[in-house]
C-alpha cells in the first residue's frame, strides 16, 4: 500500500489521504501495541472494509469525505451480520474502528461532516446501554487443578521426558492461574527471573494498557514452579515453555519456545473436559475475585490485585459474588412464617 506522510503537529495538513493510505498509516502506528491489540484492530478493520464496500465507499475515497453516520452504519451492519446478542463481537469490532477514527482526527484527516465526538455520541444513541451479564463460575473449577495434580508423573527418563515436563508445566500453570488471577497473556509473558526461579512470592507484571502491577504467588504455586524448572534443567528465560517436537529452534533465550496464550487456553480446556467442568483461563480470574470478595476483601483491593483501571469495572463484574455476606444478612434478619404466626397468636390471646 502507498505510504502517506503524516503532517507534523502544529502544521496545517494537506489534502486528506485516501482510506487505503490512512489505513496503512494507522497500521504502521500500531508498532508499539501488543500483538493481541494489533490482531484485534486488524480484524476489526477487515470487517470495516467489507462494510464500506457493501455501502459503495471505495478505498480511494478521501477520509474527509466519509459520511457522518459511518460509525452508526457500521454498528448496524455488525448487528445484521452477527445478531443482536453478539455484544462482545460488536464491541471488539467497534473498538478497532473507533481507534482508527480517533487516529484520523489526531492527524487532522478526519471527517468534514462530523467530529469524532459527534460520531461517538451518534453511536452511543443507537447502541444504548447494554446490561452487564454477571460471569458464571462453575463451582467445580478447583477440580481442574486437582486433576492435574493427581495424575501420575511419567518416569524421569529420556523416552518420557517431554510428557513429564508437560505435566509438571501444566500443574504449575494451572496453580498459577488459580492462585494469582492473572490474565493468560500476563501468564505467558512471565519470565523465570520474575519469580526468582520460584522463590519470590510476588512479581511485577505488565497488564492491559501497559500498566504495571504486583501479583502474589502462594506457596503451592511456587513449589510447582520450582519442580518444573528443576526438571527442565535449562536456562531459557520464559517461565512456561512448549515441549512438543514441533517447537523448532529455541531462539535467543528460548523465546521461540515460550507458551502462547492460545496454548494456555487449550491446556485449560483439555483438563476441564477431563473432569466435565466448563472452564477457561479467564474463569480462574473470576474465581479468584469471588474467593477474595467472599472472604472479606474490599473492592478496591480486588481492583488492584486484578489490575482493573477503574473500581467501577470491579464492582460491575464482581460485586454480585459477595454472596456469603448477603447470606449471613439473610439468615440474621429473616423470620420464619411459623415464628411470626406464634407471635401473632400470643398477641391475640393477650388482647
Amino acid at each position: 500500500m502507498p505510504n502517506h506522510t503524516v503532517p507534523p503537529l502544529g502544521e496545517a495538513p494537506g489534502a486528506a489521504p485516501s482510506l487505503a493510505e490512512a489505513l496503512a498509516a494507522f497500521a504502521a502506528s500500531l508498532v508499539g501495541k501488543s500483538p493481541h491489540t494489533v490482531h484485534t484492530y486488524t480484524t476489526a478493520l477487515d470487517r470495516f472494509r467489507e462494510y464500506l464496500e457493501e455501502r459503495g465507499l471505495e478505498l480511494a475515497t478521501p477520509t474527509a469525505a466519509l459520511p457522518a453516520d459511518v460509525l452508526e452504519g457500521y454498528y448496524g451492519w455488525l448487528v445484521g451480520r452477527y445478531g443482536r446478542a453478539a455484544r462482545a463481537t460488536q464491541a471488539t469490532y467497534l473498538a478497532g474502528v473507533r481507534a482508527f477514527l480517533r487516529f484520523l482526527e489526531r492527524r487532522r484527516w478526519g471527517l468534514r461532516a462530523a467530529s469524532y465526538e459527534q460520531l461517538r455520541e451518534g453511536l452511543r444513541a443507537v447502541v444504548g446501554r447494554a446490561p452487564y451479564r454477571t460471569p458464571r463460575i462453575d463451582q467445580r473449577l478447583p477440580l481442574v487443578v486437582t486433576y492435574a495434580l493427581e495424575l501420575p508423573l511419567p518416569p524421569a527418563d529420556a523416552r518420557h521426558r517431554a510428557r513429564r515436563l508437560e505435566l509438571l508445566r501444566d500443574r504449575a500453570l494451572l496453580l498459577t492461574l488459580y492462585g494469582t488471577g492473572l490474565r493468560r497473556a500476563e501468564v505467558v509473558a512471565l519470565n523465570r527471573t520474575d519469580v526468582d526461579d520460584g522463590w519470590a512470592d510476588r512479581a511485577l507484571v505488565m497488564g492491559k494498557g501497559g500498566k504495571e502491577r504486583v501479583v502474589f504467588f502462594d506457596a503451592e504455586s511456587l513449589a510447582a514452579i520450582r519442580a518444573y524448572l528443576t526438571a527442565r534443567a535449562d536456562r531459557y528465560l520464559p517461565l512456561f515453555l512448549r515441549h512438543d517436537r514441533g517447537r523448532g529452534r529455541a531462539g535467543p533465550g528460548g523465546e521461540n519456545y515460550r507458551l502462547s496464550p492460545q496454548s494456555v487456553y487449550d491446556i485449560v480446556k483439555r483438563y476441564a473436559a477431563a473432569v466435565g467442568v466448563h472452564a477457561s483461563p479467564h474463569a480462574f480470574r473470576h474465581q479468584k475475585a469471588s474467593v477474595l470478595l467472599n472472604a472479606g476483601a474490599q473492592l478496591a483491593e480486588v481492583q488492584d490485585l486484578l489490575g482493573h483501571a477503574s473500581p467501577d469495572t470491579t464492582k460491575r463484574i464482581y460485586a454480585h459474588y459477595e454472596t456469603s455476606h448477603l447470606k449471613a444478612a439473610f439468615d440474621r434478619y429473616s423470620v420464619p412464617a411459623t415464628e411470626l404466626a406464634r407471635a401473632l397468636r400470643r398477641r391475640d390471646t393477650t388482647d
